[in-house]
This record gives C-alpha cells, sequence and structure tokens, in this order.
C-alpha cells in the first residue's frame, strides 16, 4: 500500500547517515531528504541540507546508494523549499538554478520526485502571479521530464507572518489555482506534493481533493493542524493565519485521517506518505524531535502497513 517516511528537515543538526540510520532503526521505509544549498536560512525548517547537490559526484552517488540499501530506506523525494518567484530576480534566479541542480541530482540517484514551491510575490494579485508562473516555470517542467523526474508542489500557502503578507510566498494554495497552472503546463510529470492540513486551516475539504487531482499526487506530506475557533473568531480570517491555527502532529489537530487514507486507497495512490513535524510542541529537545516522529508514527501505522 503506502510507504511511511518522514521529512528530513526536522532532524537539522544531524547528518545524511543519522537520519538513514533512525529511519532504518525505527521502522520506516522511506525519508524525504532535503537539498537546500549549503548554509543557514532564516525561515524555520530550511536550510537544511542532507545531501548536497553541489558536491554529487560518481562515488558519493555510490555511497548513498550503497548506504540506503544497506539501512533498507529509500529516498522518497528530494526536497527543497525556496521562492522561486521572488520580486527580487537574483533571488529568483538562485532559486532556479539551485532547482535545477537537485532535479540533476534525482535522476543521478534514480529518485523519481522533487519537492518544492511555485513561489510567488506576495504584493502581486493571483492572476499577475500565475503570467510570472508561466514564464518562468515551463522551462524548468520541460527540463524535469526530459530528466525522467516529477515535480511535486506542496500546497503550502507560505503566509503565516507579517514579512510574507499580503499574498504569501506560494502560489499553489487552491484547486482553482491547481487547475489554472495544470492548464498552462499540462505535463503530467508536473503535480502535488499534497498535505491535507493547508487546506484544514484554510476551512476547506481536505479529502475531495484527493479525487480530483488522483493523477496528479506525486508525494504526499503527512501533517495535522489545529483550527482553534475560538481564535478565529475573535482575529477573523483576515488575520496572519497562525493568531487562528496550529501545526501538529497527525492524529492531534482536524485533518480526517481515516477519510483521508480511505481516499488515497480508493484512487489507487502507492507512493511514500512522509509524516512533516512542524508542531512546536515538539522543539524543545532532541528526545522531543524524535518522540514526534515516532508519535505520529504510532498513530498512522494503522492505516499503513510498516
Amino acid at each position: 500500500m503506502h510507504d511511511l517516511g518522514f521529512v528530513s528537515a526536522i532532524m537539522a543538526d544531524k547528518s545524511f547517515e543519522e537520519v538513514i540510520t533512525f529511519a532504518s532503526k525505527k521502522k520506516f521505509k522511506c525519508v524525504e531528504i532535503m537539498c537546500w544549498p549549503v548554509g543557514k536560512a532564516e525561515r524555520r525548517y530550511a536550510g537544511v541540507t542532507h545531501i548536497n547537490v553541489e558536491e554529487l559526484d560518481d562515488a558519493r552517488i555510490h555511497y548513498i546508494n550503497n548506504f540506503l540499501m544497506e539501512k533498507g530506506i529509500y529516498i522518497s523525494g528530494l526536497g527543497y523549499y525556496p521562492n522561486p518567484l521572488d520580486p527580487d530576480e537574483e533571488t529568483s534566479e538562485k532559486a532556479f538554478e539551485h532547482i535545477k541542480k537537485v532535479i540533476a541530482a534525482a535522476s543521478k540517484l534514480g529518485i523519481p520526485v522533487v519537492n518544492t514551491f511555485i513561489g510567488r510575490d506576495p504584493k502581486k494579485s493571483i492572476e499577475d502571479n500565475l503570467k510570472l508562473f508561466e514564464d518562468k516555470w515551463p522551462p524548468i517542467i520541460e527540463y524535469a521530464d526530459s530528466m525522467g523526474i516529477n515535480i511535486g508542489i506542496e500546497n503550502c500557502p507560505m503566509i503565516f507572518t507579517k514579512d510574507e503578507w499580503p499574498g504569501g510566498k506560494n502560489l499553489a494554495t487552491t484547486p482553482v489555482i491547481w487547475d489554472k497552472m495544470f492548464e498552462i503546463i499540462p505535463n503530467k510529470n508536473f503535480g502535488l506534493n499534497y498535505d491535507p492540513s493547508h487546506l484544514v486551516w484554510q476551512q476547506m475539504d481536505e479529502i475531495q481533493p484527493i479525487f480530483n487531482y488522483k493523477d496528479r499526487l506525486h508525494h504526499i506530506h503527512l501533517k495535522d493542524v489545529k483550527l482553534y475557533k475560538d481564535k478565529l473568531d475573535k482575529h477573523g480570517i483576515m488575520a496572519y493565519p497562525l493568531r487562528y491555527h496550529s501545526p501538529k502532529l497527525p492524529g492531534l489537530g482536524d485533518v480526517r485521517w481515516s477519510d483521508f487514507f480511505s481516499a488515497l486507497s480508493s484512487v489507487g495512490y502507492r507512493g511514500p506518505c512522509c509524516i512533516e513535524v512542524e508542531d512546536r510542541a515538539f522543539e524543545e529537545s532532541e528526545t522531543d524531535i524524535q518522540n514526534s516522529i515516532l508519535i505520529s508514527r504510532n498513530f498512522l501505522r494503522q492505516f499503513l502497513v510498516l
């Protein structure tokens, strides 16, 4: 059925070997590996590099594949989540350049998926951002297609704090926008890294899109979210979204997990499902971080064969 893994970003301070060894010991089947450029990033969970695609020579490829085989783990996808449509042209170009490097790395490593964001100029309208998308993204998808790589776009709005206001930093947030994107770029290798939690806090149905976009599901993120109705009533939907919701571990929020996995099974999805931890209640220590992954695993094992 579905292979359970986790996103390596939560283990930012660990090496590639430590991440994979932990996954193996704790009976996971896969890991989504972060491939940011080496260096620090201001945003939480960004700037994590467990495979440096700038140094991926034949010897390193051989080592990675042998280590994965030894530990009985596979990489579900390579992840890099910048803002490729940043209004600063130099920042945008650097993001696209690195996305291409990650695509090339995935091809060399035999990994079928690269996960990322579309990006967005937060001060421009959806319509204007779609024009930017149409101008900048088709060559990237064509390049990925030529390399045999699927692109999974996570549906996170990236609109949580003041610096992301008012439009957020990722265009691919709702089904109506996905439809526009897939109309502009119909390539079947262009699809979703689907995260149900982002629809829940937008007060949308997180289950129906699985049926509507079954042919575009290239990867799945398992993250929950708690929508606090009392806070929403106080702040309103136009407030910064973190004022009325919090990311949670699977099972500790409002995602309808039984219906979610029923839908995945119904549409024939057989790909990886990776836990993404962004729950601030589990960030105080290394033990907290490891426990957050294991608590999520223990909840999700009722739906998955481990």
